[in-house]
This record gives structure tokens, sequence and C-alpha cells, in this order.
């Protein structure tokens, strides 16, 4: 595989290859094919027979495809990157390097991003309730707007952080039915909004805006109108309270690629237009908190087969990763995730295994648990230990939710830089 030049779109991939977290990295072009990225897949494992596994390829042209999306689909919403989804550097870098910013919500978030020479007003403090050690730090690094929905929280903001601006998280009045609903845990509620405004002002801190999130994957659309309608809401109560004029509209994250992103374009533009169409005019900032969409097609997964075992027409596989490891988002994120077989070892002719018989199979992860449990009745071809299976879509809650359990450091450690063409982007997504 031919390492990444400067005759492939040169002036677009410039400030990606320099990018910190991505600079001095080989990045390797993916050939014009749809199997491209298998095929470069196999090359690692064949240059590589005794790697550390399992590992994942970040295809850097798939996010500058996303990042090209966001802007013509969002064009009045700056992206904020939330971290937690996946805090790989390069992953981190190459965003920076697009124009994102980034929301963290915790010190070791925030030290990751400054890591790569990301300015700290390009950094939300994106945590309802933060712990007053992380408080300080951020004001002593000039991480300075952060998000509250408490009494307490506007306290503690206030003892060691009174310079810090503040966003207002509400919660949305309309139940998204999201995969994973934030709403339980975070947001004031229309009742709260005047007292917590009077009691931000009255502690001499500045709220200039406010924060929503109508909660992470399968979200309905339709419940953007009723948040951003809410939000509006209170700017009229800061403003009827006679506080100043709030500036920032925080739309929050759970944004998927694909139709989904497009649909909810759509309503965000609408509900903006119909309930801030002035504040726009008179400089409004509108900021989202995409995830999610970024990271999630971006990455793939390669595992190892490390056992077998054959019970009559069902082949049962154990892989070096597991539940415990990347794929917890199986569990936590509740993914839904599929895998193709890359049979190096035992089919050197004919890896893909095009044509070949299928089984009904059961894949295992490596612990002892019987709960790490990745796929059950997937038809797979007959494989052998030291054989790959390859998981696409798996950079959304992955990694960064991965465990030491039982002792295995299954989640992938070692991540390869890769960039397909649009061409196959096309066809790959």
């Amino acid at each position: 595989m031919p390492t990444l030049v400067a005759e492939v779109e040169p002036l677009s991939l410039k400030p990606i290859v320099c990018a910190s977290g991505v600079k001095g990295k080989r990045v390797t072009a993916l050939p014009a094919e749809a199997d491209g990225l298998s095929d470069f897949i196999h090359s690692v494992i064949m240059d590589k027979p005794d790697m550390e596994s399992p590992f994942s390829v970040l295809d850097l042209g798939v996010v500058m495809d996303l990042m090209k999306n966001w802007t013509t689909k969002l064009p009045t919403v700056q992206p904020f990157y939330a971290v937690k989804c996946n805090p790989n550097l390069s992953l981190i870098g190459t965003l920076a390097a697009l124009g994102s910013s980034f929301d963290c919500a915790s010190k070791a978030e925030i030290e990751s991003v400054l890591s790569l020479g990301v300015s700290p007003d390009r950094i939300i403090y994106a945590n309802p309730c933060k712990s007053e050690s992380h408080i300080r730090y951020a004001a002593s690094v000039g991480v300075n707007v952060t998000t509250f929905d408490s009494v307490d929280e506007v306290e503690k903001i206030r003892k060691w952080h009174p310079k810090c601006e503040l966003l207002l998280r509400i919660k949305p009045p309309q139940d998204s039915g999201a995969r994973t609903c934030l709403g339980l845990k975070y947001g004031a509620l229309p009742e709260e909004f005047q007292e917590l405004l009077q009691v931000a002002n009255a502690a001499g801190l500045k709220v200039t805006g406010v924060s929503f999130h109508i909660g992470s994957g399968g979200a309905d659309t339709r419940a953007y109108h009723g948040a951003i309608e809410a939000a509006k809401s209170v700017f009229e109560t800061a403003s009827r309270l006679g506080m100043p004029t709030m500036r920032v509209l925080d739309i929050g994250g759970g944004f998927t690629s694909g139709s989904q992103f497009d649909a909810a374009a759509l309503k965000i533009n609408a509900a903006i237009q119909a309930n801030f169409a002035n504040e726009v005019e008179e400089g409004l900032v509108v900021i989202g908190e995409p995830g999610r969409y970024f990271a999630e097609t971006a990455f793939t997964l390669a595992t190892r087969v490390i056992g077998k075992r054959v019970r009559g027409e069902v082949r049962e596989y154990w892989i070096d990763d597991g539940i415990y490891g990347t794929l917890n988002c199986i569990m936590f994120d509740f993914a839904t995730v599929t895998c193709t077989p890359l049979a190096c070892t035992s089919k050197p002719e004919n890896p893909t295994c095009i044509d070949s018989k299928t089984y009904t199979c059961t894949v295992f992860g490596p612990t002892c648990d019987s709960i790490d449990t990745v796929l059950r009745d997937y038809q797979l071809p007959e494989l052998q230990v030291n054989d790959w299976l390859v998981f696409p879509k798996m950079g959304a809650y992955t990694t960064s939710s991965g465990t030491n359990f039982n002792g295995f450091s299954s989640s992938a450690s070692s991540t390869y830089l890769a960039y397909s063409s649009p061409a196959v982007r096309e066809q790959l997504f």
C-alpha cells in the first residue's frame, strides 16, 4: 500500500497531514476500488503476522466528507466535537485542522485537546455537574464557557471560576425516543428557568446562552423544534429580568450521519429561522456538539479469531475483542454490529471468502463472562484460528468506554490512518 503523497488532492489534504495528531504518521491512500479498505487491512495483517491486535483503521477522507456535509447542511452551526465519543488524537487533530471546536466534559478531555495546540477558546466545558478540582483546572488554562442546570453548580463556579460564562442547560420538552436519553440526568425544567437565571445573575456570573441535548442515537428529529422553542423562552426570560442579551444557542449532539442528519438539519434550520431569525441577524452564535456524527463511520475494527468450536452445523468463534473492549457499544450504546470475514490464514487465495458456504455462527469476546457475546445466529463462512473478522462503523463510544476486565486489554490499541477517494466512500457508505 502506498503512503499518501502530495499528488492526491494536495490542497485539501495538506492541512490534515500537517495537523497535530497526524503529522509524522503514515497515511495510506486506499485503492480506488470498493474493497480497498479490506485490501489495506489484509496488507497490514500480512506485513505483521505477529502484530498486536485488535486494531482500527481511521479513514481521514470520511472525516473530511462529513465536515463538508456539516458545513453545507448546517452552515450557521459551529461544530464542537464531543471528545467523549472517541478521544483518538488523530481524529481530534484532523477535526481541529478542519475548523472544529470541542466539547469536553472533564479535565482529562480538556488536557487532551490542549495537548494538540488547540486554543482554549475553542473548548466548551459541556458538563452541567463538575468536580471543584476540574473547575479550578478549567480556570487555570482559560476554558471560560461551561454549562449548568442547578443552584449548587452556580455556587461552585462562583467560588472557583467567577470569570466563566454560563450556558443554562435545559431539558427538551419532547421525548425524542433516543437510545440514550440524557434528559433523565441533565437539564433544567421550565419552572426552574427563572430561579436559575436569577441565582447566576446575583452571583455576578454571565449567563450568555442556552444549551440542550435531545438524546443520542435514533432520536426523533422533530424534538428539535420544541427544544429550540424552549431555548427561546429562556432568552426572553433573561431579557425580562434585565439581564444582558444572550448570544449563544447550543443545540447539543446525538447526530448520526446519513439521511437522519439530513432530516435533522432541515428541522434545525427551520426552527432556528422560526425562533431566532432576528438574533441570527444580530450575531447569535449557534453551536452543536456532534460526536457520533464524525466518529462512527470513520473507524473500522479488525479482530483476530483466537478460538473455534464446531457443534453440528453451528460454528462458534472467539475473537480478541468483545463487549468489555471496543465492542462495549453493544451493551452501553445499544449498537447493532456487523462483520465480514478476512481469512488471511485459512484461505490466502480467497481471504474475503467470496462464494464460500456460510454457517450459523456465534461470536464471543475473549473474557470468561458469558455476557461477552458479540453476535448470535450470524452467517459466516468456515474460519480458522488466526483468521480475522472486520467490523465497520466502529468509531462511536467504542474504545472510549473499554475496560481491562478479566485482565484483557481488549480494546483496539493501534490505529492505522488511511485516506479513501470520494468514489470509494460512495460505495462503502
